[in-house]
């Protein structure tokens, strides 16, 4: 009975310890894995939607040209020429390679055709390829013409399948419809790269247009704009979120063949092989046609959104664990200091379970656990404080330039800058990254918050001196306020978070302020 009062315990207390820390341990793990989920749904939806925010505008731009065309003759070329130069294609509508007009031929107008494109100065004009067809459709003209001169009019798209397809589902529905995977006239020198086209029909002026059977008895020709992908892509809106391999494919089926375009792959590899924590195949359909998407993950992307400290506390949990069993064992034994070591130790894993390890800052669970209790003071006496959310401004280029080991300090000497401009009553944490969040308790109003986020933008700001390198750097800062921008955590963490953002897109190293749930920059708020 005394060998086991003496060894009991000490088991005892090891289990119960190695429990805990699989439970900090799991928690953490899932806490990991739902932030960069949200992260990467976030990026895949931001994604499509520029996808199609920029085909709506090449269907836009198409259909003005549709409208003049339905007001003079297809071969008023000047006319084209004039208009397609006002839309000023560089500067509003990148990606596109040229607008074109196509005329619908029937074969016995063949003739009469080219003798009248011969008229209008065209001498070398003809149809191609050669060959006898029922119905023709070549290109009359494309604008700019400069990117025209390794392909010559007349070239008829109606003799190629893929093309055609699109041509005749355009013609049928009146709307615009776009090709598969193809390889452009103007681009067919040196390595070709895949594209596409978008056709837009015209109908003769005063004919019915009603049923599918009018419309092909009615229509005259196509508009058409063509794009080689990489500029596509190149002329979204917004940036590409670094860590991301995302591959567009012609069709449902992702193959090599298929493939449109890759950002960060080899055209060969199948896209959910490759390496990446999470994936997904998105399918959108994009004027008529279907487009395949995939993403996965990459380890630069999981290095910036996850927190990944599970090791750390699973071999701290474990460290620990044996120490207290060792402890307990000391303690049976009449050792009194054991005492003070064991609680010392375990304030120490409870100050790991809470705290980010590289700043000692709070991290998400106990900065979580502070709001809460800011929100229930603020409800009970009616009062205000406010949410900022902090990210440094081009803190990358400093990993890359100097060094993860210089990354570090600065985040360092970051963080013991922000807790000397805080009041005592504030709180200060890292969320994963160079992205703090501060928890600013019982301010007055908009004003006072604004003041304090101001300061803390400039405390940042001052020059750092680390191992000789002298470096600036600046933030941005998104500020809500309770309960004006949201009564609970997750709606004020969510206007938080689009205010910082509203911050970085107004030219970063600013502060903006989330009024009821309207982003507004620093300036316009002082004037609330």
């Amino acid at each position: 009975m005394a060998v086991l009062r003496l060894f009991l315990p000490p088991w005892i207390i090891l289990i119960a310890m190695l429990g805990v820390t699989w439970l900090v341990w799991d928690h953490e793990r899932q806490s990991i894995h739902k932030e960069l989920r949200g992260q990467f749904d976030f990026a895949l939806r931001d994604t499509v939607s520029r996808i199609e925010q920029r085909i709506t505008a090449y269907e836009q731009m198409l259909r003005g040209v549709q409208s003049l065309l339905a007001t003079t003759d297809l071969k008023n070329r000047q006319a084209i020429h004039d208009y397609v130069e006002t839309l000023q294609l560089d500067a509003n509508f990148s990606g596109i390679q040229v607008v074109g007009v196509i005329e619908r031929l029937p074969s016995d107008q063949k003739a009469a055709h080219i003798a009248a494109m011969h008229r209008i100065g065209l001498a070398d004009y003809t149809i191609h390829p050669e060959g006898d067809r029922e119905t023709y459709a070549p290109v009359i003209q494309r604008e700019p013409e400069i990117r025209s001169r390794h392909a010559p009019l007349g070239l008829d798209p109606w003799a190629d399948p893929v093309r055609r397809q699109a041509m005749e589902k355009a013609c049928d529905s009146g709307m615009p419809a776009i090709t598969g995977k193809v390889q452009l006239a103007v681009n067919n020198e040196g390595d070709p790269k895949p594209g596409f086209i978008m056709y837009l029909p015209i109908f003769a002026q005063g004919q019915p247009r009603d049923s599918v059977a009018q419309r092909r008895a009615s229509l005259i020709g196509w508009v058409y704009a063509s794009f080689l992908m990489d500029d596509f892509m190149a002329s979204l809106y917004g940036n590409e979120v670094d860590g991301l391999a995302f591959a567009i494919y012609d069709d449902a089926i992702p193959t090599a063949a298929t493939l449109m375009y890759a950002n960060d792959m080899p055209p060969s590899a199948p896209p959910l092989l490759i390496r990446g924590g999470l994936s997904t195949k998105e399918y959108m359909v994009v004027a008529g046609h279907t487009w395949t998407l995939t993403l996965a993950t990459q380890d630069e992307f999981e290095a910036r959104f996850g927190r990944n400290i599970s090791f750390v506390i699973a071999v701290t949990g474990i460290s620990l664990s044996l120490a207290m069993a060792l402890l307990t064992w000391f303690m049976i034994n009449g050792r009194a200091r054991a005492l003070r070591l064991a609680a010392g130790m375990t304030e120490e894993l409870r100050h790991m379970a809470q705290h980010d390890p590289l700043t000692g800052l709070p991290n998400r669970t106990l900065f979580s656990d502070r709001v809460q209790h800011e929100l229930a003071h603020a409800k009970r006496q009616a009062g205000h404080f406010a949410l900022v959310f902090l990210d440094l401004d081009h803190f990358k280029p400093i990993n890359d330039n100097y060094g993860h080991a210089i990354g570090d300090i600065l985040l360092q000497q970051v963080a013991k800058r922000l807790q000397r401009a805080l009041r005592a009553s504030d709180t200060v944490g890292r969320i994963g990254g160079d992205e703090f969040v501060l928890l600013l308790a019982e301010v007055s109003g908009a004003d006072a918050a604004l003041a304090l986020a101001e300061k803390i933008r400039h405390e940042i700001a001052r020059p750092y001196s680390i191992n000789g390198q002298d470096l600036t750097i600046s933030c941005s800062l998104g500020v809500a306020l309770y309960p004006n921008d949201g009564d609970d955590e997750i709606s004020l963490t969510k206007s938080a978070d689009e205010a910082m953002y509203q911050a970085k897109d107004s030219g970063r190293n600013s502060v903006c302020l989330a009024l009821g749930g309207a982003a507004a920059d620093v300036n316009e708020a002082l004037e609330v």
